[in-house]
């Protein structure tokens, strides 16, 4: 029997907001709290865990039977007591003024390359906000039902005000491209001729983030996210923007793009070649004037944000920030693919380009397909619209580059604790008594089958990057974290089956969190914050000589762990 996810399917699903505990609901108001509630919700605020890192966590989230049956119907397993489901969340089709590909193109490549969900993003523009929106979601509605076991959103990429880019998307439902229309019209930076770095602009840009947050409230959809895309490429991501725009609504401001997309762009070709991700940029008078030079580059594949070790990232967590990293694709225009944009196009007109025809091989682009290099694995509780959104709201997030591993499994326990699922996952919050033990365990499944460039990867080594949190900076455009480093590698012998490691952090007495990293090893360098930080991170790429798939890595979420 049919399970089509038609634009209709989930409306009657309450709305994330409706089932937070009063404490973890930041619309119910402090007066309206019993003393216990107020309490916790002090504390959490302390210790800046207040939001969605930790709202999410504590949701039971249910999803249509027709839903669960299809996550059967693929073979999908739990791991660790969750579904781990992968997905892109940065895609664009021919509603993009530079791409070409129809919806159902990239959505029938997403499945074939094993993913789970999607977001279509096309750009926010003048003439998408006139036309695109709407035109577009016709065929995603189709592609919904042509293509059943593949959760296909609707977003776009945003312009931010004052910004760079960044993905919005909606649950689906009978309002999603009333919202998103509404969004793109009132907040778009291109739209509202809102680009410059000034005080109002950011303004502008913290409102819409507040917009999107009010249209859940309202039950207008189900939920709204949003993850800064490309955030160092330009330089024009302060972290004082970044920090404003978590602050703005917590359950819609999550994170953003660890990796970037256009990871193609590297590959040594006659051409001449460019950069990983596109980072072949300089700075301008926009951009932030603390960031290093180094920070225009990507790092294995990385954003510098995400890679350095003690930086901007680590600065956010530090603070007790809940903020995710992500990996996709950034798909327009796909490597070795042999299409072109239909003739004959007018894209100003239509909002569109016509279907893509037959064309010459494309060895000069830069993009992968959705699921062909870059994968976000986002551990739900179910196979459905809402479980993915809670995953990603919850931080249960680990990226991967061209398969490297096929399973992650982490958690932080007292040490000792051998049971089955137990102890705290990625992106949560271990509260444990003052001088208590504690441990992370890593569970690692190892890639068995080749990848998309036909090799089976070879996991090298494993690293545990760790840091005290020290509470909200003084410094709005702090990016450092210096008590942040990597404070065990383990070296992995065994090229098949699982892998488990476990490093103890002894009696705690000060909180602290945790993420993980690993390598094929293959290129390695000092950390920019020194080898006593970092002995062997990622490398800077090297522009028109960055083979992607002779870098691969994955990264994990955080985890906090909060003595008391």
């Amino acid at each position: 029997m049919g399970h089509g996810h038609s634009h209709h399917d989930h409306d009657h699903i309450q709305g994330a907001g409706g089932d937070l505990p009063p404490a973890l609901d930041l619309s119910v108001p402090e007066s309206e709290l019993s003393p216990e509630e107020s309490s916790r919700r002090g504390f959490l605020r302390r210790t800046g865990l207040l939001g969605a890192g930790v709202a999410a966590t504590v949701l039971a989230t249910t999803e249509p039977a027709h839903a669960q049956a299809a996550a059967h119907g693929r073979g999908r397993e739990e791991k660790g007591g969750f579904l781990w489901l992968a997905g892109d969340h940065h895609i664009h089709t021919q509603y993009s003024s530079d791409a070409q590909y129809r919806v159902v193109d990239q959505a029938r490549h997403a499945h074939a390359y094993g993913l789970d969900w999607i977001v279509i993003t096309d750009h926010g523009s003048a003439t998408h906000a006139k036309i695109g929106v709407e035109k577009v979601n016709p065929d995603i509605v189709a592609a919904r039902e042509q293509i059943e076991d593949l959760l296909i959103y609707q977003g776009l990429e945003w312009n931010i005000p004052a910004a760079e880019h960044a993905t919005v998307f909606v649950h689906p439902g009978r309002n999603e491209v009333a919202v998103l229309k509404e969004f793109e019209n009132a907040y778009d930076g291109s739209v509202k001729g809102a680009g410059d770095s000034t005080p109002a602009n950011e303004a502008l840009a913290i409102a819409g983030i507040k917009f999107l947050g009010e249209q859940v409230r309202r039950r207008r959809v189900e939920g709204a996210l949003f993850l800064a895309n490309h955030p160092a490429r330009r330089g024009i991501d302060s972290p004082h923007e970044m920090r404003a725009w978590r602050d703005a609504d917590p359950s819609v401001a999550i994170g953003m793009e660890g990796a970037p997309g256009h990871q193609a762009a590297g590959l040594p070709r006659a051409s001449g070649g460019r950069a990983r991700g596109y980072y072949d940029n300089n700075p301008s008078a926009a951009s932030f004037p603390g960031y290093p030079l180094e920070s225009y580059r990507t790092w294995g594949g990385f954003d510098w944000m995400t890679a350095t070790v003690g930086g901007l990232w680590d600065s956010l967590l530090a603070e007790g920030r809940p903020w995710w990293i992500s990996a996709n694709s950034d798909s327009h225009v796909n490597y070795l693919d042999t299409s072109q944009r239909g003739p004959n196009s007018d894209f100003n007109l239509n909002g569109k380009y016509n279907d893509p025809v037959y064309g010459p091989v494309l060895t000069d682009a830069g993009d992968y397909w959705p699921g062909q290099y870059s994968r976000t694995h986002v551990g739900a509780t179910s196979f459905g619209y809402r479980a993915v959104m809670d995953g990603l709201r919850a931080g249960r997030v680990w990226v991967d580059h061209g398969g490297l591993i096929s399973g992650l499994d982490v958690r932080v326990r007292r040490a000792g604790d051998r049971r089955r699922d137990t102890g705290t996952p990625l992106g949560g919050v271990m509260r444990v008594r003052r001088g208590t033990s504690v441990e992370v365990v890593i569970d690692i499944d190892l890639a068995t089958t080749p990848n998309w460039a036909q090799f089976v990867p070879r996991l090298a080594r494993v690293d545990v990057i760790a840091g005290t949190v020290t509470g909200p900076v003084s410094d709005p455009d702090a990016f450092t974290a210096p008590n942040t480093r990597v404070v065990k590698s383990f070296e992995v012998s065994q090229n098949t089956g699982r892998v488990s490691f476990t490093h103890s952090f002894g009696s705690v007495s000060e909180p602290f969190y945790l993420r993980i990293r690993g390598t094929d090893g293959k290129r390695s360098a000092p950390g920019l914050m020194g080898a006593q930080v970092d002995p062997a991170g990622p490398a800077l790429d090297v522009a028109g000589a960055a083979d992607p798939w002779e870098d691969l890595w994955f990264y994990a979420n955080p985890i906090w762990v909060l003595p008391s």
